[in-house]
């Protein structure tokens, strides 16, 4: 018997899931220097769009936890689907990463390496087509650029190399045969976000925990219109830390044998994107207060050595310059002390010289305390910790970096930092520094105050009993 919280919760998910296709369908496009509307019918400011998303979302969560867990698991997953397929309904609006992705997965195919050669090469000219290199179409979409040449293309940044680590170009070679274009890239990122809640919930938590993942609005434009390969990243730190905390609680092979999947797990979501490896201290949490177990190890080693061996094909193919883009795109987004672009709420009250080194600082000091003090059987309250404490430290200008976040929020429950990724998008849409200082320095406030809240609130409960 359907319970009567259902169709309340149905009706705002259905809300919901509409409000996202209009998002994809008609609210712009954003390139990285303003944004432009699509070709056609009326339209609303993306800006709008997101609000509203986001206050139907706010809506939906609260209807749900109310629903029964044998009802509300499927719910769940229905939900997750429909807000995926929902980014499948436009090409890429608001970023041309995926168009890198498909250049770098068909290079693979052709059996060269994808750190070898830049995709404005001569040398790889027999792999255009008009899909990534439009040919008399003028060349003004938002997401077309000229090379060095005068040819039109849409991958961006066509005359470096790509930037993106082996595991992400594994991704990339395996979507290749499905089409070889954006569309298959966006399936491919739908299926990453549906397997995340699928995972979430067969890993025994309660169902909003995981809808705070698969109802999220950003999955849809993030997750699969953009198609960024963080969620591949966000699937593989989910698993890991699964597998790293069951370890825990078994004795003898089992022990030794999810360790060692955790740790390849974990090694591997580094591997696909880098920024998960700001989980791994939570995955070692305490382990300052005590010796490192044959857990920890096992861990550890087979972390490093997944990351390792990933690289290794790569490394005997291009050699160094697997590196890519990577020393650039760090000195272009700001993150050295001679151009520095972020950092936003350090240098409202630091020199701008003394923000990166304040930054390092204060991470290194939540580490340090999740792996003095943190739960080793809960890694995801200090991975978000740490994850999240380090957007806020760097405030970056891409919401997408936030999907590691909204992972560790739904494994751990603490909704309040899902305001660090929705700080990333309102510095997206507007790319000032009133933005990107305006809105991590809410974010910070809703970390810093939510939990006090929810004491009080507790402790009235207990007071009343």
């Amino acid at each position: 018997m359907i319970s009567r919280p259902v169709p309340r919760c149905l009706l705002a998910l259905a809300a919901l899931v509409t409000a996202l296709a209009l998002t994809v369908t008609r609210g712009g496009s954003l390139p990285s220097h303003g944004w432009s509307l699509p070709p056609h019918g009326w339209h609303v400011p993306l800006s709008g769009w997101y609000l509203l998303d986001t206050a139907l979302f706010a809506l939906a969560l609260p209807l749900l936890r109310k629903v029964p867990r044998g009802q509300a698991v499927p719910l769940v997953l229905a939900g997750s689907i429909a807000v995926a397929a929902a980014g499948l309904l436009a090409a890429p609006r608001t970023s041309d990463d995926a168009y890198r992705y498909v250049w770098d997965g068909r290079v693979q195919a052709a059996g060269i390496s994808p750190y070898a050669h830049t995709p404005d090469d001569p040398a790889l000219a027999r792999l255009r087509d008009p899909g990534l290199f439009p040919v008399g179409d003028g060349c003004t979409g938002w997401d077309e650029r000229r090379t060095g040449a005068g040819d039109c293309t849409r991958i961006n940044r066509p005359a470096v190399h790509t930037i993106y680590p082996p595991v992400a170009q594994g991704w990339f070679l395996l979507l290749h045969p499905f089409g070889g274009g954006v569309r298959g890239v966006q399936v491919g990122g739908a299926l990453l976000a549906v397997a995340t809640t699928g995972l979430l919930l067969a890993q025994g938590r309660e169902a909003w925990r995981a809808a705070l993942w698969g109802w999220f609005p950003g999955l849809t434009v993030w997750a699969v219109n953009d198609a960024h390969v963080d969620t591949l990243g966000a699937l593989l730190m989910v698993a890991g830390l699964g597998c790293a905390v069951r370890g825990r609680g078994v004795q003898g092979r089992a022990a030794s044998g999810r360790a060692v999947s955790g740790g390849l797990l974990l090694g591997g979501a580094v591997a696909a994107k880098l920024l998960p490896g700001l989980a791994l201290p939570g995955a070692l949490s305490g382990l300052l207060s005590r010796r490192p177990t044959r857990h920890e190890v096992l861990l550890v080693g087979s972390a490093l050595g997944a990351f390792a061996l990933a690289y290794l094909p790569y490394v005997l193919a291009s050699g160094t310059s697997v590196l890519g883009y990577l020393p650039g795109y760090l000195r272009e987004e700001g993150y050295d002390q001679g151009h520095i672009d972020r950092f936003g709420l350090l240098r409202l009250v630091l020199p701008d010289r003394l923000a990166p080194w304040a930054a390092a600082l204060v991470l290194a000091a939540v580490v340090v305390r999740v792996l003095r003090r943190g739960d080793p059987y809960r890694p995801w309250a200090g991975a978000l910790l740490v994850t999240g404490t380090a957007l806020l430290l760097v405030a970056p200008g891409y919401p997408w970096y936030g999907l590691l976040v909204v992972a560790l929020v739904a494994l751990d429950g603490r909704w309040e930092w899902l305001a660090v990724p929705a700080a990333g998008q309102a510095l997206y849409l507007t790319g000032s520094q009133a933005a990107q200082q305006i809105g991590y320095g809410t974010a910070l406030c809703v970390v810093l105050l939510v939990p006090l809240l929810r004491q009080r609130l507790a402790r009235r409960a207990v007071a009343a009993v």
